[in-house]
């Protein structure tokens, strides 16, 4: 059974499980269907995420271990309150060996070792590329009987023990090697090209049994109702997983699968559905308007910021396959027969470049395949005859190894190359730049906004909906104050452009990049400021990469946002602009929030976000929450108090709070989806539907909206009564959207 709603928390060691238990009692209060949580099996030790599980056989002490997680689940229970648990198949860690005992049975005992098919190693000696450089081998020594570089400790082999740590070495199961080598020649798979994850055979039976037989005991003993799981694109095969898991489990299940515009997650599948990547896509797209697409063009065609996604995005998935993960592409490479070697590995790189979608799941998805492997057909005339032999290969045998490789990698090749590199360099308008998002496609029509979500309601309803994750380039209130850009695009870039005058970054896109945060985050401090941009320079590969560095580069970055900040004009000028625009921000942050809450699916809020939470990429998301000011403003709301949409943010804590106590104590409204039209002058600033007895309607494109005048929502007959303000209503827009942006008719209260 599905939960009424989630609440996501991110555990980590100085918020474990006693902190959660904590916050129940709020959660309930809020109207939470479930609390959802980030990783809770071991990881890494210090973990603030949790997604780099080394025992995924017990509970993280650090969070207060079994007994720990007993107490949580307990409290919950007394409150009524599900528990939704993230779990991580794709892969496990292994940056501290000696804190993976699988791991580090087989660095000891390699092939031999009762683990090595629980990895998805691809030979031995397995390379492990920790060292400063290949010549830091004379760094090695041997104590207490491991293998140790300075504060890395590996095992020895039995029988291999020696004087000379070379020689020891030497003989080992793997090999230290410098760290710049992985990319084009590590040996294991791993967590897209994070070489301290590495990827792990769940399409095992026995594999499976051991890395899930403790989540499948929480579930088994009640303790859990639902799962959520991580990168499915990433395992051999996805749909086998979910089978298996949703048998095992009989819980629900959503998946972190991104889809792409169009793209449809298979029906064969015994999950409830995404993550949400998809509805997060939809809803915050209605609020940006189309019309700016061409203003923001010219603005970053003006300032040399590239404007041709499309060539910017196959130039990323490029670079990725010839550098961070040409590794994987030549792995693929090597299973292609008959055909010269480096043809088919050029042919396995572009194909990946190719894929429309992050994954085609075979058979089932021939059609994507036969689209891409068509486009390197044409764009590469003189590969013709490799891509002929991968795709004969492939279609031979669609669940083989060679098929799997290429299914496997072309998810991690879109994900680094479009998500990680071209949004950071796309930066016309970042307010589109987000995961499942396209940048391309400016906005969304509310005709294709209601079709997303009746499909939704008719064959996903129990999907989990989101707008903002620990994995959103930005918060949902950043993108709903950017999207305000967008209906003010000449001002916004006459003040790019001027500002930019006075103190630019010198690379194009990581400059507009900046000044849209800038604006989109207000008020934000140089460090948080300079952590982010950082990040995206980093990210962007343009001028610096995490690999290597332009620290001449990076330093002027970082004094970037001291400067601007200090400057009494400039910033003055940006903190004019950014409150010029904030409450046209909080009326789409109300208005998107209202739409995901009330419309089709299973919503989840991000922790914190029921307050305003102007949060960037992380790890800026996982900040602390100041629970004790969000149950001080739900005291005052219990009280009566109908608060202004001002700074403090209770105007969007009403909305949850109202939203989420209805789908707690009237589930029954929370079905069916119906578009609700209105008419007069300021028709086209609404966007409302009906569900069942419930009508959701937000304000849209709040800058040049005329005044509602005599527009008009055509209401179904019955008495209609606003729930966050009490007001009865007859459909006129002016006097329902007086107080708020947004309105929860229910009907048949009086």
């Amino acid at each position: 059974m599905a939960p009424r709603s989630t609440y996501r928390v991110q555990m980590r060691p100085a918020f474990g499980f006693p902190d959660a238990a904590a916050i129940a009692d709020y959660l309930a209060d809020l109207g939470v269907g479930a609390l959802y949580s980030s990783p809770i099996l071991t990881p890494t030790a210090g973990s603030t995420h949790g997604y780099d599980v080394v025992d995924p056989t017990r509970a993280n002490p650090e969070l207060g271990g079994e007994d720990g997680r007993r107490a949580l689940v307990a409290r919950l229970r007394e409150l009524g309150l599900d528990l939704v648990v993230d779990i991580v198949p794709n892969h496990m860690a292994v940056e501290v060996p000696s804190q993976n005992a699988w791991w580090w049975d087989v660095l000891e005992h390699g092939p031999d070792s009762a683990y090595a098919g629980y990895f998805d190693i691809e030979s031995f000696p397995v390379l492990l590329p920790v060292l400063g450089s290949d010549d830091d081998i004379t760094e090695l020594a041997v104590e207490d009987g491991k293998l140790t570089y300075y504060e890395h400790e590996f095992p020895i082999a039995p029988g291999t023990e020696g004087d000379d740590a070379r020689e020891v070495h030497e003989r080992q199961h793997y090999r230290l090697v410098d760290w710049r080598r992985a990319g084009a020649e590590l040996n294991y798979r791993r967590f897209f090209d994070v070489t301290t994850l590495a990827g792990v055979r769940v399409e095992k039976p026995e594999v499976f049994d051991a890395t899930h037989a403790e989540v499948l005991r929480w579930v088994a003993e009640g303790d859990v109702q639902g799962l959520r799981v991580d990168h499915p694109d990433g395992l051999a095969d996805p749909g086998g997983y979910a089978k298996r898991l949703a048998e095992r489990a009989g819980c629900w299940i959503v998946l972190e699968k991104i889809l792409e515009p169009g793209e449809k997650l298979s029906d064969s599948w015994p999950v409830a559905g995404t993550t949400g990547y998809d509805a997060l896509r939809e809803v915050c797209g209605v609020f940006v308007d189309p019309a700016a697409e061409a203003p923001f063009t010219e603005l970053a065609r003006s300032l040399g910021v590239p404007t041709d996604f499309e060539l910017l995005r196959e130039e990323c998935r490029q670079l990725i396959t010839t550098t961070s993960l040409a590794a994987e592409v030549r792995r693929i490479a090597d299973l292609v027969t008959g055909v010269d070697p480096m043809d088919a590995r050029r042919a396995v790189a572009e194909l990946m470049v190719a894929f429309p979608v992050y994954r085609s799941y075979l058979p089932e998805g021939e059609a994507n395949w036969a689209a891409a492997v068509e486009r390197v057909r044409t764009a590469w005339p003189e590969l013709a005859e490799a891509v002929a032999a991968l795709d004969t290969q492939v279609r031979a045998d669609p669940t083989g190894e060679l098929a799997t490789r290429v299914q496997q990698t072309s998810g991690m090749v879109v994900a680094k190359g479009t998500e990680d590199t071209a949004f950071y360099r796309y930066s016309r308008f970042v307010g589109l730049n987000e995961v499942g998002g396209s940048p391309d496609h400016f906005g969304v029509p509310v005709a294709e906004f209601h079709a997303a979500q009746a499909e939704r309601e008719a064959r996903w309803p129990e999907a989990m909906t989101a707008l903002s994750t620990h994995d959103t380039k930005r918060s949902e209130d950043v993108r709903a104050r950017l999207a305000v850009l967008a209906e003010l695009p000449e001002e916004f870039a006459a003040a790019v452009r001027r500002w930019t005058g006075k103190l630019g970054i010198d690379e194009p896109t990581l400059n507009l990049l900046a000044w849209q945060t800038l604006l989109g985050a207000w008020p934000i401090g140089p460090e948080r400021l300079s952590a982010y941009l950082d990040k995206a320079a980093k990210e962007a590969k343009v001028r610096t990469t995490w690999v290597d560095h332009d620290e001449e580069f990076e330093a002027a970055v970082q004094a970037w946002s001291a400067a601007v900040l200090a400057d009494p004009e400039l910033s003055a000028e940006v903190r004019a602009f950014a409150e010029k625009i904030t409450p046209h921000g909080w009326s789409n942050a109300l208005g998107q929030k209202l739409l995901q809450l009330a419309g089709p699916g299973i919503p989840d809020v991000y922790q914190g976000t029921e307050l305003w939470d102007l949060s960037l990429v992380d790890p800026d998301n996982r900040r602390d929450v100041d629970f004790a000011e969000r149950r001080a403003l739900l005291a005052r709301l219990d009280g009566g108090w109908l608060p202004p949409v001002d700074d403090t943010g209770a105007a969007k804590l009403h909305l949850v709070r109202t939203v989420l106590r209805l789908r707690r104590d009237r589930p029954e409204l929370f079905t069916g989806y119906r578009p609700v039209t209105a008419t007069g002058t300021a028709a086209e600033h609404v966007v409302a539907f009906e569900r069942t007895g419930l009508i959701a309607v937000a304000t849209r494109l709040p800058v040049h909206a005329p005044a509602w005048g005599e527009t008009r929502l055509d209401l179904p007959d019955g008495g209609w009564t606003d729930a966050l303000t009490g007001r009865r209503s007859d459909g006129g827009l002016a006097d329902l959207l007086s107080d708020y942006p947004v309105a929860l008719l229910v009907g048949g209260q009086a």
